[in-house]
Protein backbone atom coordinates (compact mmCIF):
# COMPACT_ATOMS: atom_id res chain seq x y z
CA UNK A 1 0.00 0.00 0.00
CA UNK A 2 3.04 2.28 0.35
CA UNK A 3 3.07 2.99 -3.38
CA UNK A 4 -0.54 4.16 -3.45
CA UNK A 5 -1.29 7.87 -3.65
CA UNK A 6 -3.67 9.50 -1.22
CA UNK A 7 -7.20 9.33 -2.63
CA UNK A 8 -7.80 13.03 -1.96
CA UNK A 9 -4.60 13.84 -3.83
CA UNK A 10 -5.69 11.63 -6.74
CA UNK A 11 -8.92 13.64 -7.14
CA UNK A 12 -7.19 16.95 -6.45
CA UNK A 13 -9.43 17.88 -3.51
CA UNK A 14 -8.98 18.67 0.17
CA UNK A 15 -9.89 16.29 2.98
CA UNK A 16 -13.40 17.14 4.10
CA UNK A 17 -14.58 18.02 0.60
CA UNK A 18 -18.35 17.81 0.06
CA UNK A 19 -20.04 15.03 -1.92
CA UNK A 20 -20.70 17.55 -4.69
CA UNK A 21 -17.02 18.53 -4.90
CA UNK A 22 -15.97 14.87 -4.92
CA UNK A 23 -18.37 14.04 -7.75
CA UNK A 24 -17.36 17.15 -9.71
CA UNK A 25 -13.64 16.34 -9.42
CA UNK A 26 -14.27 12.73 -10.41
CA UNK A 27 -16.30 13.62 -13.51
CA UNK A 28 -13.64 16.07 -14.69
CA UNK A 29 -10.74 13.61 -14.26
CA UNK A 30 -12.67 10.59 -15.58
CA UNK A 31 -13.44 12.51 -18.74
CA UNK A 32 -9.80 13.66 -19.07
CA UNK A 33 -8.29 10.18 -18.72
CA UNK A 34 -11.09 8.09 -20.28
CA UNK A 35 -9.70 5.36 -22.61
CA UNK A 36 -12.00 6.53 -25.42
CA UNK A 37 -10.36 9.96 -25.28
CA UNK A 38 -6.82 8.53 -24.93
CA UNK A 39 -6.72 5.39 -27.11
CA UNK A 40 -3.58 3.33 -26.52
CA UNK A 41 -2.28 5.64 -23.77
CA UNK A 42 -1.27 3.29 -20.93
CA UNK A 43 -0.46 6.15 -18.57
CA UNK A 44 -3.93 7.67 -19.04
CA UNK A 45 -5.49 4.22 -18.58
CA UNK A 46 -3.65 3.76 -15.28
CA UNK A 47 -4.74 7.20 -14.07
CA UNK A 48 -8.34 6.46 -15.11
CA UNK A 49 -8.29 3.32 -12.95
CA UNK A 50 -6.70 5.24 -10.07
CA UNK A 51 -9.37 7.96 -10.27
CA UNK A 52 -12.17 5.39 -10.29
CA UNK A 53 -10.66 3.58 -7.30
CA UNK A 54 -10.44 6.84 -5.34
CA UNK A 55 -14.01 7.82 -6.21
CA UNK A 56 -15.35 4.40 -5.26
CA UNK A 57 -14.07 4.91 -1.72
CA UNK A 58 -14.66 8.65 -1.21
CA UNK A 59 -18.19 8.60 -2.67
CA UNK A 60 -19.29 5.94 -0.16
CA UNK A 61 -19.94 7.36 3.32
CA UNK A 62 -18.87 4.18 5.17
CA UNK A 63 -15.74 3.62 3.09
CA UNK A 64 -14.81 7.29 3.30
CA UNK A 65 -15.08 7.27 7.10
CA UNK A 66 -12.83 4.22 7.32
CA UNK A 67 -10.34 5.71 4.90
CA UNK A 68 -10.19 9.00 6.82
CA UNK A 69 -9.43 7.01 10.00
CA UNK A 70 -6.99 4.37 8.73
CA UNK A 71 -5.99 5.35 5.21
CA UNK A 72 -5.36 2.59 2.67
CA UNK A 73 -4.85 0.08 5.48
CA UNK A 74 -8.60 0.16 6.10
CA UNK A 75 -9.06 -1.97 3.00
CA UNK A 76 -5.98 -4.17 3.29
CA UNK A 77 -5.52 -6.16 6.55
CA UNK A 78 -1.94 -6.92 5.52
CA UNK A 79 -1.10 -3.24 5.09
CA UNK A 80 1.43 -1.30 7.10
CA UNK A 81 -1.30 0.36 9.13
CA UNK A 82 -1.87 -2.91 11.01
CA UNK A 83 1.72 -3.98 11.52
CA UNK A 84 2.87 -3.02 15.00
CA UNK A 85 0.00 -0.53 15.27
CA UNK A 86 -3.08 -0.41 17.44
CA UNK A 87 -4.01 -4.01 16.61
CA UNK A 88 -0.50 -5.41 16.95
CA UNK A 89 -0.97 -7.34 20.18
CA UNK A 90 -3.56 -9.87 19.02
CA UNK A 91 -1.31 -12.67 17.78
CA UNK A 92 -3.09 -16.02 17.82
CA UNK A 93 -6.58 -14.48 18.03
CA UNK A 94 -9.23 -14.36 15.31
CA UNK A 95 -9.78 -10.73 14.41
CA UNK A 96 -12.77 -9.91 12.19
CA UNK A 97 -11.96 -6.53 10.69
CA UNK A 98 -15.55 -6.06 9.53
CA UNK A 99 -16.78 -6.37 13.13
CA UNK A 100 -14.08 -4.00 14.38
CA UNK A 101 -14.95 -1.29 11.86
CA UNK A 102 -18.66 -1.82 12.45
CA UNK A 103 -18.27 -1.22 16.19
CA UNK A 104 -16.11 1.84 15.64
CA UNK A 105 -18.44 3.57 13.17
CA UNK A 106 -21.73 2.66 14.77
CA UNK A 107 -23.40 1.47 11.55
CA UNK A 108 -25.69 -1.51 11.22
CA UNK A 109 -24.25 -4.89 10.34
CA UNK A 110 -22.85 -5.43 6.85
CA UNK A 111 -25.72 -7.82 6.18
CA UNK A 112 -28.25 -5.14 7.08
CA UNK A 113 -26.57 -2.66 4.76
CA UNK A 114 -26.45 -5.14 1.87
CA UNK A 115 -30.08 -6.16 2.26
CA UNK A 116 -31.30 -2.60 2.78
CA UNK A 117 -32.26 -0.19 -0.01
CA UNK A 118 -29.31 0.64 -2.28
CA UNK A 119 -29.34 3.51 -4.75
CA UNK A 120 -28.69 2.59 -8.37
CA UNK A 121 -25.50 3.63 -10.15
CA UNK A 122 -25.28 6.82 -12.20
CA UNK A 123 -24.76 6.63 -15.95
CA UNK A 124 -22.56 9.12 -17.79
CA UNK A 125 -23.22 10.07 -21.41
CA UNK A 126 -21.39 12.35 -23.83
CA UNK A 127 -23.26 14.58 -26.29
CA UNK A 128 -21.56 16.62 -29.01
CA UNK A 129 -23.35 19.70 -30.34
CA UNK A 130 -22.51 22.56 -32.69
CA UNK A 131 -21.50 26.04 -31.54
CA UNK A 132 -24.87 27.43 -32.66
CA UNK A 133 -26.78 24.71 -30.78
CA UNK A 134 -24.88 25.56 -27.61
CA UNK A 135 -25.65 29.26 -27.99
CA UNK A 136 -29.35 28.99 -28.80
CA UNK A 137 -30.15 25.72 -27.01
CA UNK A 138 -31.50 22.54 -28.58
CA UNK A 139 -33.02 19.13 -27.94
CA UNK A 140 -30.96 15.97 -28.47
CA UNK A 141 -32.19 12.39 -28.57
CA UNK A 142 -29.88 9.99 -26.74
CA UNK A 143 -29.94 6.21 -26.46
CA UNK A 144 -28.12 4.23 -23.76
CA UNK A 145 -28.12 0.96 -21.83
CA UNK A 146 -29.36 0.82 -18.24
CA UNK A 147 -30.07 -1.91 -15.68
CA UNK A 148 -33.77 -2.13 -14.97
CA UNK A 149 -35.79 -4.39 -12.72
CA UNK A 150 -36.54 -7.60 -14.57
CA UNK A 151 -39.93 -7.34 -16.27
CA UNK A 152 -40.52 -11.06 -15.81
CA UNK A 153 -39.89 -11.47 -12.05
CA UNK A 154 -40.36 -7.81 -10.99
CA UNK A 155 -36.81 -7.75 -9.67
CA UNK A 156 -37.11 -10.70 -7.26
CA UNK A 157 -34.81 -12.95 -9.32
CA UNK A 158 -37.14 -15.89 -8.67
CA UNK A 159 -39.35 -17.54 -11.25
CA UNK A 160 -42.02 -18.32 -8.62
CA UNK A 161 -41.31 -15.35 -6.35
CA UNK A 162 -39.96 -17.58 -3.56
CA UNK A 163 -36.55 -17.63 -1.86
CA UNK A 164 -34.97 -19.13 1.26
CA UNK A 165 -32.00 -18.51 3.50
CA UNK A 166 -28.74 -19.26 1.71
CA UNK A 167 -27.35 -22.58 3.03
CA UNK A 168 -23.73 -21.61 2.29
CA UNK A 169 -23.55 -18.40 4.31
CA UNK A 170 -26.64 -18.94 6.48
CA UNK A 171 -28.09 -15.66 5.37
CA UNK A 172 -25.09 -13.46 6.11
CA UNK A 173 -24.22 -12.92 2.47
CA UNK A 174 -20.53 -13.41 3.25
CA UNK A 175 -18.06 -16.19 3.74
CA UNK A 176 -15.09 -15.96 6.11
CA UNK A 177 -11.48 -16.42 5.03
CA UNK A 178 -8.60 -16.98 7.47
CA UNK A 179 -5.15 -15.51 6.78
CA UNK A 180 -1.87 -16.05 8.68
CA UNK A 181 0.40 -13.04 8.36
CA UNK A 182 3.56 -12.51 10.42
CA UNK A 183 2.42 -14.81 13.19
CA UNK A 184 -0.96 -13.13 13.36
CA UNK A 185 -4.20 -14.71 12.29
CA UNK A 186 -6.67 -12.46 10.52
CA UNK A 187 -10.21 -13.24 9.60
CA UNK A 188 -11.58 -11.39 6.59
CA UNK A 189 -14.83 -11.71 4.71
CA UNK A 190 -15.75 -11.95 1.06
CA UNK A 191 -19.04 -12.05 -0.81
CA UNK A 192 -20.79 -15.42 -0.80
CA UNK A 193 -20.56 -17.06 -4.22
CA UNK A 194 -23.84 -18.93 -3.82
CA UNK A 195 -26.17 -16.00 -3.13
CA UNK A 196 -23.99 -13.16 -4.48
CA UNK A 197 -24.14 -11.46 -1.09
CA UNK A 198 -27.91 -11.29 -0.78
CA UNK A 199 -28.19 -13.95 1.93
CA UNK A 200 -31.02 -15.55 0.00
CA UNK A 201 -31.03 -18.68 -2.09
CA UNK A 202 -33.38 -19.00 -5.06
CA UNK A 203 -34.21 -22.56 -6.05
CA UNK A 204 -35.90 -21.59 -9.31
CA UNK A 205 -34.12 -18.56 -10.79
CA UNK A 206 -35.92 -16.39 -13.30
CA UNK A 207 -34.85 -17.47 -16.76
CA UNK A 208 -34.91 -13.97 -18.19
CA UNK A 209 -32.54 -12.34 -15.68
CA UNK A 210 -30.86 -15.58 -14.47
CA UNK A 211 -31.72 -14.76 -10.89
CA UNK A 212 -30.11 -11.32 -10.77
CA UNK A 213 -33.40 -9.44 -10.68
CA UNK A 214 -32.16 -7.03 -13.36
CA UNK A 215 -32.12 -6.89 -17.11
CA UNK A 216 -30.21 -4.61 -19.42
CA UNK A 217 -32.52 -2.50 -21.54
CA UNK A 218 -32.13 0.29 -24.07
CA UNK A 219 -33.46 3.62 -22.90
CA UNK A 220 -34.19 6.59 -25.13
CA UNK A 221 -34.43 10.14 -23.80
CA UNK A 222 -34.73 13.63 -25.22
CA UNK A 223 -32.23 15.92 -23.51
CA UNK A 224 -33.21 19.59 -23.27
CA UNK A 225 -29.94 21.52 -23.62
CA UNK A 226 -30.33 25.12 -22.39
CA UNK A 227 -29.23 28.13 -24.41
CA UNK A 228 -25.80 29.36 -23.38
CA UNK A 229 -24.31 26.06 -22.22
CA UNK A 230 -20.52 25.91 -22.56
CA UNK A 231 -18.10 23.17 -23.57
CA UNK A 232 -17.38 20.65 -20.81
CA UNK A 233 -20.48 21.47 -18.77
CA UNK A 234 -22.89 18.78 -17.63
CA UNK A 235 -26.60 18.20 -17.15
CA UNK A 236 -28.24 15.85 -14.64
CA UNK A 237 -31.37 13.85 -15.41
CA UNK A 238 -32.62 12.64 -12.04
CA UNK A 239 -33.74 9.04 -11.67
CA UNK A 240 -32.91 7.99 -15.23
CA UNK A 241 -29.87 5.88 -14.26
CA UNK A 242 -29.72 2.25 -13.16
CA UNK A 243 -32.50 0.96 -10.91
CA UNK A 244 -31.62 0.54 -7.25
CA UNK A 245 -31.57 -2.68 -5.24
CA UNK A 246 -34.00 -3.69 -2.51
CA UNK A 247 -36.32 -0.80 -3.23
CA UNK A 248 -33.55 1.78 -3.48
CA UNK A 249 -33.95 4.80 -5.75
CA UNK A 250 -32.60 4.85 -9.29
CA UNK A 251 -29.36 6.61 -10.11
CA UNK A 252 -29.04 9.67 -12.34
CA UNK A 253 -27.90 10.20 -15.91
CA UNK A 254 -25.01 12.68 -16.21
CA UNK A 255 -24.84 14.25 -19.67
CA UNK A 256 -21.46 15.79 -20.48
CA UNK A 257 -21.66 18.34 -23.31
CA UNK A 258 -18.93 18.82 -25.92
CA UNK A 259 -19.22 21.85 -28.20
CA UNK A 260 -17.62 22.00 -31.64
CA UNK A 261 -15.66 25.26 -32.16
CA UNK A 262 -16.94 28.08 -34.36
CA UNK A 263 -15.08 29.19 -37.48
CA UNK A 264 -16.00 32.83 -36.77
CA UNK A 265 -16.26 33.35 -33.03
CA UNK A 266 -14.14 32.65 -29.99
CA UNK A 267 -16.03 32.31 -26.73
CA UNK A 268 -14.94 33.23 -23.21
CA UNK A 269 -17.77 32.77 -20.76
CA UNK A 270 -20.72 34.66 -22.22
CA UNK A 271 -18.54 37.07 -24.26
CA UNK A 272 -17.86 36.52 -27.97
CA UNK A 273 -14.78 37.69 -29.87
CA UNK A 274 -14.14 37.91 -33.60
CA UNK A 275 -11.94 39.71 -36.13
CA UNK A 276 -13.21 41.86 -39.02
CA UNK A 277 -10.98 42.84 -41.98
CA UNK A 278 -11.29 46.41 -43.34
CA UNK A 279 -9.63 48.26 -46.22
CA UNK A 280 -7.13 51.12 -45.95
CA UNK A 281 -9.75 53.50 -47.32
CA UNK A 282 -12.34 52.38 -44.75
CA UNK A 283 -9.85 52.74 -41.91
CA UNK A 284 -8.65 56.13 -43.14
CA UNK A 285 -11.94 57.78 -44.05
CA UNK A 286 -14.25 55.91 -41.70
CA UNK A 287 -17.01 53.71 -43.05
CA UNK A 288 -20.09 51.67 -42.40
CA UNK A 289 -18.93 48.03 -42.25
CA UNK A 290 -20.69 44.71 -41.68
CA UNK A 291 -19.96 42.77 -38.51
CA UNK A 292 -20.92 39.08 -38.02
CA UNK A 293 -23.24 38.40 -35.10
CA UNK A 294 -25.13 35.33 -33.91
CA UNK A 295 -28.21 36.60 -35.74
CA UNK A 296 -26.38 37.48 -38.97
CA UNK A 297 -24.47 40.48 -40.34
CA UNK A 298 -25.01 43.83 -38.60
CA UNK A 299 -23.97 47.29 -39.82
CA UNK A 300 -21.54 49.28 -37.67
CA UNK A 301 -19.89 52.64 -38.35
CA UNK A 302 -16.17 52.91 -37.60
CA UNK A 303 -14.66 56.40 -37.18
CA UNK A 304 -12.15 58.12 -39.43
CA UNK A 305 -8.54 57.16 -38.70
CA UNK A 306 -9.31 53.76 -37.20
CA UNK A 307 -6.06 51.89 -36.52
CA UNK A 308 -5.55 48.17 -37.07
CA UNK A 309 -6.15 46.20 -33.86
CA UNK A 310 -8.79 48.63 -32.56
CA UNK A 311 -11.63 46.84 -30.75
CA UNK A 312 -15.31 47.77 -30.65
CA UNK A 313 -18.13 46.35 -28.52
CA UNK A 314 -21.67 45.40 -29.46
CA UNK A 315 -23.64 45.24 -26.22
CA UNK A 316 -25.96 42.29 -25.59
CA UNK A 317 -24.84 40.52 -28.78
CA UNK A 318 -22.94 37.73 -27.08
CA UNK A 319 -24.04 34.39 -25.62
CA UNK A 320 -27.35 34.17 -23.72
CA UNK A 321 -26.89 33.66 -19.99
CA UNK A 322 -28.43 30.42 -18.69
CA UNK A 323 -31.77 30.97 -16.94
CA UNK A 324 -31.62 34.70 -17.62
CA UNK A 325 -32.88 37.22 -20.17
CA UNK A 326 -29.46 38.86 -20.34
CA UNK A 327 -26.68 38.23 -22.84
CA UNK A 328 -22.97 38.79 -22.95
CA UNK A 329 -21.28 41.25 -25.34
CA UNK A 330 -19.67 40.80 -28.75
CA UNK A 331 -16.20 42.34 -29.04
CA UNK A 332 -14.70 42.59 -32.53
CA UNK A 333 -11.23 43.63 -33.57
CA UNK A 334 -10.57 45.33 -36.91
CA UNK A 335 -7.56 44.43 -39.01
CA UNK A 336 -6.53 46.78 -41.82
CA UNK A 337 -5.84 44.68 -44.92
CA UNK A 338 -2.99 45.86 -47.17
CA UNK A 339 -3.91 45.50 -50.86
CA UNK A 340 -1.88 43.19 -53.09
CA UNK A 341 -1.36 42.98 -56.87
CA UNK A 342 -1.67 46.73 -57.54
CA UNK A 343 -1.54 47.99 -61.13
CA UNK A 344 1.01 50.63 -62.13
CA UNK A 345 -1.70 53.29 -62.11
CA UNK A 346 -2.76 52.30 -58.60
CA UNK A 347 0.86 52.38 -57.43
CA UNK A 348 1.39 55.86 -58.89
CA UNK A 349 -1.73 57.12 -57.15
CA UNK A 350 -0.57 55.59 -53.87
CA UNK A 351 2.89 57.20 -54.22
CA UNK A 352 1.28 60.55 -54.88
CA UNK A 353 -0.96 60.08 -51.84
CA UNK A 354 2.03 59.16 -49.65
CA UNK A 355 3.99 62.19 -50.91
CA UNK A 356 1.08 64.49 -50.25
CA UNK A 357 0.66 63.18 -46.69
CA UNK A 358 4.34 63.20 -45.77
CA UNK A 359 4.75 62.32 -42.09
CA UNK A 360 2.28 64.82 -40.72
CA UNK A 361 -0.68 62.41 -40.90
CA UNK A 362 1.15 59.52 -39.21
CA UNK A 363 1.35 60.41 -35.52
CA UNK A 364 2.76 57.10 -34.29
CA UNK A 365 5.52 56.97 -36.89
CA UNK A 366 6.42 60.61 -36.31
CA UNK A 367 6.63 60.19 -32.52
CA UNK A 368 8.54 56.91 -32.87
CA UNK A 369 11.43 58.53 -34.71
CA UNK A 370 11.44 61.51 -32.35
CA UNK A 371 11.99 59.09 -29.43
CA UNK A 372 14.75 57.35 -31.36
CA UNK A 373 16.59 60.64 -31.93
CA UNK A 374 16.40 61.49 -28.23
Amino acid sequence: MADKRDYYEVLGIQKGASDTDIKKAYRSLAKKYHPDVNPGDKDAEAKFKEVNEAYEVLSDADKKAKYDQYGHAAFDPAGAGFEGGGFGGFGGFDVDLGDIFGSFFGGGSSRQRRNGPQRGDDIELNVTISFEEAVFGCKKDVSFQRYSKCSSCSGSGSADGKSETCPSCRGTGQRRVMQNLGGMQFQSTTTCDTCRGTGKYIKTPCQKCRGTGFERVTKKLTVDIPAGIDHGKGLIIRGAGNDGKNGGSAGDVLVMVSVRPSATFKREGYTLYCEVPITIAEATLGAEIEVPTLEGMEKFTIPEGTQTGTTFTLKQKGVPMINSNRRGDLIFRVNVEVPKGLSEKQKELLRAFAKECGENNYAKKKNFFKKDKK
